[in-house]
């Protein structure tokens, strides 16, 4: 049975067993990268029918969907520390649902755009609140490790997501993309009404007050290592937005993949998989910052190949797809323990803590990866300048955090 501190929180329901609580967190968080990655290879055909007339502007429906998601998890933390958080993860999948059904109807640009910021406020539910409930239960290495069991299943989204859009599009209208998500989101909220116990007793529950939210924002931002790896999270999540954002023009536009540029995007993201099943047999061994360090140096490392070849325009697929393997492999290793790492000291205020630390990745990961993807010339040069870019801030950042130190545990928790 799943081991926590917090079993008399759920005194209604009997408590998960492990690989349930993973999958079900899992799946809730999947719901954005099943969003996003769904999308992609019905962005070209989405602009033709919609009047996204430049082909930098389809990435507009990645884009908008970013802003409402980054927006959303300001909201759903303060509200998950005042009601508990259950009661908030129904609302957010609620506005999820009716988003994707607005979406699905829409006819025009601006009522797509719209329909996506407003399918973004709904999923930031799952994911700012999915953090606080394994905060809730889990700290230090132990919420890394469950942090990477959930990538696991989270990361197999990616792989299947843009294969399902295809076979979708092969059958009839980009329309019934957006129907998959509904029906998803409501198997997540009948999973979660079912199963999941309340985490946050009564008696833990925190005012809904300006000046309590001003307060945990405070103890956020004074604590060192909460801002800072809020930070460099903030930057490595932009590596991976740019990514995303420019993924189907890469394959289709510069690779001439066509039709197979799902499977060229699956292969990328298995690699992240596999360093999420390494992260979690190593991390209670190793500690959060000697793995996630070493992996971030690794990605300085080539970026300076890259800059040393004059960040070539075009590399051969097979070469391009090594390389972004191994970008996303480190990316891996780093994205649970830097979250980990932000949330250890901060597990009073689990709720908030997630909202602004959601808040910022996101909006920083969907401002750099907007940059990037709008600096789209038909070349790879713009995003591999993008990630040698946003790797040195994340590594400036994390020596500023830790006073110059790399790779070295500080703590109890991370000894």
């Amino acid at each position: 049975m799943l081991q926590t501190s917090h079993r008399q929180h759920a005194a209604a329901q009997p408590d998960m067993h492990f690989s349930e609580f993973v999958a079900l967190m899992a799946m809730m968080m999947a719901m954005v990268a099943l969003s996003l990655d769904i999308m992609l290879p019905a962005l070209g055909v989405m602009g033709q029918d919609l009047g996204l007339a430049a082909n930098n502007d389809r990435q507009l429906i990645i884009t908008f969907y970013l802003m409402g998601f980054a927006v959303g998890q300001i909201f759903w933390g303060p509200l998950s520390d005042r009601f508990g958080r259950k009661m908030p993860l129904y609302a957010g999948m609620a506005v999820f649902i009716v988003g994707s059904i607005l979406a699905a109807a829409t006819e025009t640009a601006n009522a797509m755009l719209a329909a996506r910021v407003f399918q973004g406020l709904g999923t930031g539910a799952p994911r700012i609140i999915g953090t606080a409930i394994i905060r809730d239960r889990f700290a230090g290495r132990g919420m890394a490790r469950v942090m990477s069991f959930i990538m696991m299943v989270f990361l197999i989204t990616p792989i299947l997501a843009p294969s399902l859009g295809q076979l979708l599009l092969e059958f009839g209208s980009w329309r019934m993309l957006f129907m998959v998500l509904l029906v998803a989101g409501a198997i997540n909220a009948i999973w979660l009404w079912l199963r999941l116990p309340e985490t946050l007793s009564v008696d833990k529950r925190l005012p809904l007050s300006r000046k309590r939210i001003i307060t945990s924002i405070g103890i956020s931002l004074t604590t060192r290592q909460t801002v800072g790896y809020m930070i460099g999270f903030g930057f490595m999540f932009g590596v991976l937005m740019s990514y995303i954002g420019s993924a189907e023009q890469l394959f289709v536009d510069v690779y001439r993949t066509g039709e197979n540029f799902p499977l060229y995007f699956a292969a990328i993201a298995s690699s992240t998989i596999v360093a999420a099943i390494l992260n979690a047999k190593l991390v209670g061994r190793l500690g959060m910052r000697r793995i996630s360090h070493i992996a971030l140096l690794v990605i300085i490392l080539l970026s300076a190949i890259m800059a040393l070849s004059g960040f070539p325009k075009e590399l051969p697929l097979w070469l391009f797809c090594i390389y972004m393997s191994s970008v996303f492999f480190c990316f891996g290793l780093i994205a649970p323990n830097f979250n980990a790492l932000a949330m250890e000291y901060v597990g009073n205020i689990a709720g908030t803590a997630s909202s602004l630390i959601g808040f910022y990745a996101t909006g920083v990961g969907a401002l750099f990866g907007f940059l990037v993807g709008q600096s789209f010339d038909g070349s790879i040069r713009p995003l591999m300048i993008g990630i040698a870019a946003l790797s040195a801030l994340t590594l400036v950042t994390v020596l500023i955090t830790e006073r110059g130190k790399l790779a070295q545990p500080h703590h109890d928790q991370d000894a």
